[in-house]
């Protein structure tokens, strides 16, 4: 008999790690439409994504930052002190721009510095001095909540009320009835897995998160490229707070609290390997939907408290992890 006949058919089996973030998505949204018949409607559809949007924008870039094998605890906290800076800078330029679009742009312009340089320092110290990201980050998370604590003496940080009503629409208005932070999350989002699968950038995040050793020997330069996944993450964290601001106008110590254990639920629930070597930005999108929707459903059914909701994160990122550990010892 000739080899071909001896062997055995190849069964395709179904690859739960990666459809198992969509089937629980698709699960989800037909839970929610038979619980409340308002789920699917327009408003509550576009209110879930507009809101969504901001978590989203920033767990693309820690997507990369944890494929890279790194982690980021300061991203809520850096978001409320870009926040605050932007609002203060916004306020003290209104007397020589007055308010309009040269006021909205150069707050935009602030708010995209100041993540890039709070990316830029978490991402010096790590790569370039050698503290461990966990440790540079929990502290870079204390520093920020406390700075724009200060800045807003223990109280909020206001947008002027003209400039907040002229900065409105970039938070409530968009194109076809489809909202600004909806379709910059989408364009993020499309350009983030562009990024991850057919760049070099990408595939060197990937390279160092398997094993930085190797990547080294392979000419991947290690400490530019960690650099680059903090910096990026923290010009999104910037490009998010210019979505968030124009929605409630005001900064304080409790903007963005818990929003650095979204974003990374999000990505591990998408697929994103916790230890890095691996990742996928599509799979954070749906990670990031799945919790939305959970919030969202909590809310309309009144389950369970809101204030479970962290609680609940929580439970699905140990849950998230279990199932990766249970996945590498199967393979």
């Amino acid at each position: 008999m000739s080899d071909t006949t001896l062997a055995a058919p190849k069964r395709r089996r179904l690859n739960l790690h990666v459809l198992g973030p969509v089937l629980a998505l698709v699960a989800l949204i037909i839970l929610g439409a038979s619980l409340n018949s308002n789920f699917l409607g327009y408003g509550n559809v576009t209110n879930v994504l507009a809101r969504s949007a901001f978590i989203g924008i920033i767990a693309v870039g820690m997507t990369f930052v944890i494929t890279a094998g790194g982690i980021d605890l300061s991203v809520g906290s850096m978001a409320a002190f870009v926040a605050g800076v932007m609002i203060m800078a916004m306020n003290s330029m209104i007397p020589t721009l007055g308010v309009g679009v040269p006021l909205i742009l150069a707050g935009m312009a602030v708010a995209l510095l100041a993540g890039l340089a709070a990316g830029l320092l978490n991402g010096f110290l790590i790569s370039k001095i050698g503290i461990e990201a966990f440790i540079v980050t929990l502290g870079s998370m204390g520093i920020y909540r406390s700075l724009v604590t200060w800045l807003a003496d223990g109280g909020t940080l206001s947008l002027d009320f003209e400039a907040r009503g002229f900065y409105r629409p970039v938070y409530y208005e968009g194109i076809l009835g489809v909202a600004w932070p909806i379709i910059v999350f989408a364009i993020v989002a499309i350009l983030g897995e562009l990024a991850m699968r057919h760049t070099p950038f990408g595939r060197h995040c990937a390279a160092i998160g398997a094993n930085e050793q190797v990547a080294k020997y392979s000419a991947v330069k290690v400490d530019r490229v960690r650099m680059g996944t903090y910096v990026l993450l923290g010009m999104l964290v910037g490009l998010a707070t210019i979505m968030y601001v124009p929605r409630l106008g005001s900064a304080s110590g409790s903007t963005g609290v818990l929003w650095e254990l979204e974003a990374i639920a999000a990505v591990i629930i998408g697929g994103t390997v916790l230890k890095g070597g691996f990742g996928r930005v599509w799979g954070t999108v749906v990670g990031v939907l799945i919790l939305s929707l959970i919030d969202n459903i909590l809310n309309l059914a009144s389950i369970v408290s809101p204030y479970l909701n962290g609680a609940i994160q929580g439970v699905i990122v140990i849950l998230a992890v279990i199932l990766q550990r249970d996945r590498k010892s199967a393979d």
